[in-house]
């Protein structure tokens, strides 16, 4: 019991009308046998979420002693419910709510039983009343997988903009490309004792990660004078697995790997105290995986120090000389790593500082932006949060829908719908910056923003990712495996936010057309903003995908490169979200890729972006809508032209580079756009991995299991193996009869036991016919075929006819050819090959080839070469 509780209870003597009727009900059927005064008071507070609507963050899956580790805080989470306007019923002399006035929380009091079913009255923990999260419930913490373990201080970093541009670094070419030493000659000062891997999978979560007392990684400091590094990782989106000491001011950095897997290490966020002052720090990185980096070009690693955040207001920063990406030649044999060195110097001593690939935007902090949006009386009319579906782990998929109400219920259909996704990627951050600043944009006051609500419903699914987000992969779900090459999944249960974001899009296409679908992603390799999208092969709306991309670029010169945009449909991206969309029928369906570095243009050239350039994106994207659908069609008549151009242009430069003369007879316009355009420079791991990690093992063990029950037991034969033995079995009969009367069957004796003979098409084709002359007589004798007279002959023809036909029922895509030397028929003319049902040059560069199939004059054996 907690004192404080128990002094309280001693205080409530008042009756409680709900355990009054409880208390005679069990004791009037039986089920209650102990005193009146044995029972201790509860309350009731079932109304209070549902008319006071308020978000906090606690957990909502697994054991309930998971959420909160205090009992008392618990407690301390209710408020009283039974106001007025709950409609709870009084009796008594007394209103209850007079007593929930004098009492600051309501407790939750439920009876525990012994073994014996005596009552014991004391108190048990609050029941999780609230599972089910919506615009009106909880906001639930992160939970993570058992295996985790996180440190329970709470990060959060102030945003900030830098007042001066933060310029590419200039590469001098004296870097130091500093030698791997790793943790035998080193020093360990940090390493996490288990990492899931792919030998394993995603089995369970809980809030607050692995159960226990939270283990101290980082090496004690022996004294004041101790100058090591302290580092730690174990918090939201963080990904540090060792931290070596090679010299005094020197680390090696191993990064984890995404969860799961052994790959994807491109992402990194880390902590570092107990720094000095003026003193160059060296750190190395040296398990990255891409051969192609922004680093090489002049990008700088993100700091941020707590002192200068607290004294200054000072947030992220680019900081780092000395930067060099390169190759590591030290592996094991195994795939190649790359590494990354920079040198810096902290601002002050003892300080507590942290390093990143990109601005962090966390779980939490979307959690945040949503709470505040949830409590505006203004923001919540006509924003409307909801639960599209729980990840993995059992965090919160949110989905938004943002529109302002209509005043008929005809104004409501001819809304069209704009579908915007971000952080399918967990590591791309730069998704959520874009997707923060369309949202303050579209949620504010602005004229434009308010008419965009008018003739717009936004469906805006900001993380669709949380479980990776959480862990700090850089690309996976805990399903081990990329999202974004998995819209096509039928696996509910393996991936199920994009699975139920697929299926909300499929419904919201049943109800109204979607004018634009846009998912938020980061680019490691390319600087500038710019999109992927796809090509439309009806002439009725040719070019019209490039348009609104076109637009972006006009609006936002400074930041969005159209140069850069590709829209050739790759075979590896078809599960990608864009792809899938489109099939679906979205005609500017878009992966709008964000620099992780910056721009190369205009007046931002050679600088890096900041979170507020990223926001100003946003800004840009619903201003682009504006002039996409301006009933005054001057902008996107203007920008159609302006394409044609630019491809007549593209057309003429790669004709040139093929050494060919354009004919200029021909329209250009007739030219497949895939044939002009390159393939995109996108990810690395554009191939999808196949199954989760998990369905694989199942996998496995069904095909164990199959080969051993293929050894233990006979497979059955189909129709064709049983007429090919049985076809067999009549010629080794005969066979078996011309040794007896060689003189009979007219074959020579010296062939009958040569081992090829079964296989010679003459033979076997003779003693087909004389099986099949032999079966049609037992059919005429009893009476099948009184009317029937077939020559051999006929019947061979009638075969291969029977076998063709069938083939071509079969296969409708491949062509049957039967060989006129094998006919017995010469004078019969071969028949017109088939043609496919179908085209297999959807993709350019690949050739549909017609398989021919060659049927061998046996009654149902035939064969594809």
């Amino acid at each position: 019991m907690f004192p404080a509780l128990e002094t309280e209870l001693k205080q409530e003597t008042l009756p409680d009308p709900y355990e009054d009727f409880m208390y005679y009900h069990l004791q009037y059927y039986g089920y209650y046998k102990a005193q009146r005064s044995s029972l201790p008071n509860s309350a009731t507070h079932q109304h209070v979420w549902k008319n006071n609507p308020r978000y906090l963050l606690s957990g909502s899956f697994g054991k309930r002693e998971d959420l909160i580790p205090d009992r008392l805080q618990k407690e301390k989470r209710l408020w009283p419910s039974c106001l007025p306007s709950t409609g709870c019923r009084q009796t008594g002399a007394l209103s209850r709510d007079s007593l929930m006035l004098s009492s600051p929380f309501v407790k939750s009091r439920q009876l525990l039983y012994d073994d014996t079913g005596e009552v014991n009255p004391r108190l048990r923990e609050p029941r999780d009343l609230f599972a089910f999260f919506s615009d009106s419930t909880l906001l639930q913490a992160p939970r993570w997988p058992i295996e985790c373990e996180v440190i329970k201080e709470c990060i959060h970093h102030i945003e900030w903009v830098p007042p001066q541009p933060e310029y590419f670094y200039q590469p001098t070419g004296n870097e130091k490309i500093p030698e791997i030493v790793g943790g035998e000659k080193g020093t360990i000062v940090y390493q996490l004792d288990s990492v899931p891997t792919e030998d394993c999978y995603f089995t369970s979560s809980r809030v607050g990660g692995k159960r226990g007392i939270i283990k101290e990684l980082s090496v004690s400091l022996q004294g004041p004078e101790d100058n090591t590094l302290l580092f730690e990782s174990r918090f939201e989106s963080g990904n540090l697995q060792k931290a070596v000491r090679v010299n005094t001011f020197e680390y090696e950095l191993t990064l984890r790997t995404d969860l799961y897997t052994n790959k994807h290490t491109q992402w990194f966020y880390f902590r570092v105290q107990n720094t000095r002052k003026d003193v160059t720090y060296r750190f190395t990185i040296v398990n990255l995986l891409k051969p192609k980096s922004l680093y090489t070009v002049g990008m700088k690693p993100l700091m941020y120090s707590q002192l200068d955040a607290s004294t200054h207001s000072i947030g992220w920063r680019r900081e780092g000389n000395e930067i060099k990406y390169y190759r590591n030649n030290t592996n094991d044999g195994q795939q190649p790593f790359h590494c990354l060195t920079w040198t810096v110097q902290f601002p002050y001593d003892r300080d507590t500082c942290f390093f990143a690939h990109f601005y962090p935007y966390t779980y939490t902090d979307l959690q945040r932006f949503l709470l505040s949006v949830a409590n505006s009386p203004v923001k919540s009319q006509f924003c409307k949060l909801q639960t599209l579906c729980r990840s993995l782990a059992g965090n919160t998929v949110y989905l938004l829908t943002i529109t302002n109400p209509a005043r008929t219920p005809q104004e409501a259909a001819v809304k069209k719908a704009v579908v915007l996704t971000a952080r399918v990627h967990p590591g791309e951050s730069n998704g959520s910056w874009i997707m923060k600043g369309f949202l303050d944009f579209i949620l504010s006051n602005s004229p434009d923003a308010q008419l965009l609500r008018d003739i717009f419903i936004f469906k805006v699914v900001p993380m669709l990712n949380p479980d990776g987000v959480i862990v700090g992969n850089y690309r996976c779900s805990l399903a081990g495996r990329d999202l974004n090459r998995h819209y096509k999944t039928i696996l509910k249960e393996s991936f199920p936010c994009i699975w139920h974001t697929r299926n909300m899009i499929k419904r919201l296409l049943e109800e109204r057309e979607v004018l634009l679908y846009c998912d938020f992603h980061g680019h490691s390799r390319k600087n500038n903003i710019f999109v992927y999208g796809c090509n439309n092969t009806n002439r009725q709306f040719w070019l019209h995908e490039r348009v609104f991309p076109l637009m972006l670029s006009k609006n936002a010169p400074d930041k969005f490169s159209f140069h850069s945009c590709n829209f050739k449909v790759q075979k590896c991206k078809e599960g990608t979200g864009r792809v899938v969309m489109w099939r679906m029928g979205i005609l500017n369906s878009y992966t709008m890729e964000s620099t992780f570095g910056g721009s190369t243009l205009g007046n931002k050239r050679d600088t890096h972006f900041t979170t507020e350039d990223l926001k100003s994106l946003g800004y840009h994207v619903c201003d682009t809508l504006l002039d996409f659908c301006d009933p005054d069609r001057t902008k996107f008549m203007q920008c159609l032209a302006e394409l044609k151009e630019l491809l007549q242009q593209e057309i003429h430069k790669k004709f040139k580079e093929l050494g060919q003369d354009m004919d200029l007879e021909r329209s250009w316009s007739d030219i497949s756009l895939s044939d002009v355009e390159s393939s995109t420079s996108g990810s690395d791991s554009s191939l999808s991995d196949g199954l989760p990690v998990h369905l694989l093992n199942i996998a496995d063990e069904l095909h164990q299991k199959k080969t051993m029950s293929k050894k233990k037991k006979k497979p059955l034969k189909s129709r064709k193996q049983r007429n090919k033995q049985y076809h067999r079995n009549t010629l080794m009969l005969e066979s078996k009869l011309t040794e007896d009367a060689p003189e009979r069957a007219g074959f020579p004796s010296t062939l009958q036991k040569h081992p090829a003979f079964f296989r010679t098409s003459e033979n076997a084709r003779s003693s087909m016919m004389k099986y099949e002359k032999s079966r049609l007589n037992k059919s005429q004798l009893n009476g099948r075929g009184k009317s029937t007279s077939l020559d051999p002959t006929d019947m061979t023809t009638m075969i291969l006819t029977k076998n063709k036909d069938r083939i071509q029922k079969e296969k409708p895509g491949f062509t049957v050819s039967c060989d006129p030397k094998r006919s017995a028929n010469p004078s019969q003319e071969p028949a017109p090959p088939v043609k496919p049902s179908w085209s297999r040059n959807r993709y350019p560069g690949t050739k549909g080839s017609h398989r021919t199939a060659v049927a061998y004059p046996s009654l149902h054996i035939y064969t594809y070469p």
